[in-house]
């Protein structure tokens, strides 16, 4: 299992480095001043609180998402319905908190909460489907992220949206809902600490508790796993419904924390960002944090390189690209898992042969 997780670690850190040189040979190629461009985007994103607050905004909701999605592949299932969920989690979180009235530490419990159902709601059709009917989970999930945006445009533009504003917005939170700026001179908010402790809270369910142990069972056999009494169509619906729960409070987390209303008028982008921070961190929920973080850095360093220098943002689409492929590719390092491999075995055999 060792080897295992540092052939992982090892793959990542190599696709990330591999990323990183790809980035320096096209800022090579398409800008005037190279050495600087590429100071910009490896170090600016350090030299201010303002710049590190960036990096830490940028991975709030990519943590959320990512987790959701480790959950869900730790089952086997490849569902890509956090799209939604971030959509009709924050019109829902966003409808407590234009209309509802409660104390301030109550008032964004409450709306979160609402999040976190609305998130469970729109991922347990997709779960329920494949449970049940073995419909193909990442089919109904893509379909009922067009749903979701469909019927959260219709919520927003009918209902929740403020005339006096000729955007498309809803009208503004309540103060009190708001999350708290926790670093000041930044927009750092509280959720990045709501964000860890869903991470440790995904970690003990995975690995200290016996549903834990049945989804990474069923995950890697779900047939052996049913054989051995394990209710795999309960399985299924549990990881629908925590994946659901998180990424939804993910959603109405980076509404309350960052925006004064409702301000989505396309769906986000995290769900699919989610598979790419679950591929990174190998469907550990602390990895996720690391993952998250990187992948806030290079877009923050791509942004400032844009900003200060001749680069486009575009090449951190590239980067994303390189990293998915290398991470998702099972030959690449393949012969040196080989090895490793091997020399387990070795070693193996010589301690049976010495004990003899």
């Amino acid at each position: 299992m060792n080897r295992e997780r540092s052939f992982h670690m090892l793959r990542t850190v190599t696709a990330m480095l591999a990323a990183i040189l790809v980035a320096f040979v096209i800022i090579l190629f398409i800008s005037d001043q190279p050495a600087e461009s590429i100071r910009i985007f490896l170090l600016e994103p350090f030299s201010s609180k303002r710049y590190l607050g960036n990096i830490i905004e940028t991975m709030t909701p990519l943590v959320f998402s990512g987790l959701a999605m480790a959950v869900l592949f730790q089952t086997q299932l490849f569902n890509l319905g956090g799209e939604g969920v971030f959509f009709m989690s924050g019109i829902a979180g966003s409808m407590l908190a234009i209309w509802l009235k409660l104390p301030p530490v109550a008032f964004p419990l409450a709306c979160i909460a609402a999040g976190a159902l609305a998130g469970v709601a729109v991922m347990l059709v997709p779960g329920v489907l494949r449970a049940k009917y073995n419909a193909n989970e990442m089919v109904t999930s893509l379909m009922m992220n067009n749903i979701c945006y469909g019927i959260g445009c219709y919520i927003l533009n009918n209902v929740m949206r403020d005339s006096a504003v000729s955007s498309l917005v809803s009208y503004k939170y309540r103060t009190a809902a708001r999350l708290p700026v926790i670093l000041p001179g930044t927009r750092v908010h509280l959720g990045i600490v709501i964000a860890v402790l869903c991470a440790a809270f995904v970690y003990v369910f995975l690995y200290r508790t016996k549903s834990g142990l049945e989804v990474r069972a069923t995950g890697a056999n779900a047939k052996f796993s049913q054989y051995s009494g394990i209710s795999v169509t309960r399985v299924i619906v549990l990881v629908h419904v925590i994946a659901g729960a998180v990424a939804g409070i993910g959603g109405i987390v980076e509404c309350l924390g960052l925006h004064q209303r409702f301000e989505w008028t396309a769906l986000p982008g995290y769900g699919f960002d989610g598979a790419m921070i679950a591929m990174l961190a190998g469907n550990n929920p602390f990895g996720v944090i690391g993952a998250a973080a990187f992948v806030a850095y290079l877009r923050v360093g791509a942004d400032l390189v844009n900003r200060f220098a001749d680069v486009p943002t575009e090449m951190i689409a590239i980067l994303q690209s390189i990293v998915i492929l290398l991470i998702s590719a099972e030959k690449f390092l393949h012969k040196y898992k080989q090895k490793w491999i091997e020399k387990d075995i070795s070693i193996g055999q010589g301690a049976s042969e010495a004990a003899a």
